[in-house]
């Protein structure tokens, strides 16, 4: 086959390694069953009603995801945290880069898992559905037990489950955003996972699905979609 027709792997091969094995493990502890389950839209199917970013809204968002996850409600505390917003920066200069991590956090107090979402979050609801999945990801990883803090992949594995529970959608459009206005151009990173590793891990979530050509993968933002394109293109080579 000639060069221009090749399908090439859109991450490296240590990436594309991990990702798979990542995703075997996954498998294993969580079974096929939630492998072949419902991939959630960013859709009034999936969160109904109108949302204003309150923190009544924040509170129903970590409900429903509680119910998609498996996770008992009654073992969460949710807790908000205020905006670590850099508007000073943001007055300085035009271009501002902020790396949110996960943009919450999780602790174990009294046995019960305490989630701390930032105020802010609450306004991008791509975003905050991400990072509330992320959080209960560490709840069914660290707080069930099945692996520990000191493990070095801890939290790209967190991420990587929230592709495996088919949450996938709103990790990899939150990943990365770009927004431009009159006053200012702002970059916000969100996540331990690059757009060409969710969009490889979606190919091969996809994958293992028996799904070809995915018709959620349309929810996808530009480039994830691009990068899924590509890794479905390869493992159906």
């Amino acid at each position: 086959m000639a060069w221009w027709g090749r399908a090439e792997c859109p991450v490296r091969q240590v990436e594309q390694e991990w990702i798979e094995s990542s995703l075997d493990w996954l498998q294993g502890q969580f079974g096929d069953g939630r492998l072949r389950g419902t991939v959630v839209l960013p859709t009034d199917e999936f969160f109904p009603g109108e949302y204003r970013g309150s923190r009544a809204d924040v509170r129903a968002v970590l409900e429903r995801l509680c119910a998609h996850m498996g996770v008992d409600p009654a073992r969460i505390v949710l807790e908000h945290d205020e905006s670590d917003d850099n508007r000073e920066l943001a007055n300085v200069v035009p271009l501002a880069s902020r790396w949110s991590g996960a943009a919450g956090h999780h602790r174990v107090r009294d046995g019960r898992s305490v989630i701390g979402i930032h105020d802010d979050q609450a306004a991008a609801p791509m975003a905050l559905v991400a990072t509330i999945a992320h959080e209960l990801g560490h709840v069914l990883l660290l707080a069930d037990g099945r692996i520990t803090a000191d493990r070095a992949d801890h939290e790209p594995l967190t991420d990587l489950l929230t592709v495996y529970f088919g949450l996938g959608i709103f990790a990899a459009n939150a990943a990365f955003e770009y927004t431009a206005d009159t006053a200012q151009y702002r970059t916000t990173r969100l996540g331990y996972l690059t757009e060409p590793m969710y969009g490889y891990a979606l190919a091969r979530f996809a994958w293992l699905r028996n799904e070809p050509d995915p018709s959620w993968a349309r929810y996808l933002d530009t480039n994830p979609r691009t990068y899924c394109k590509r890794g479905l293109r390869y493992l159906t080579r």
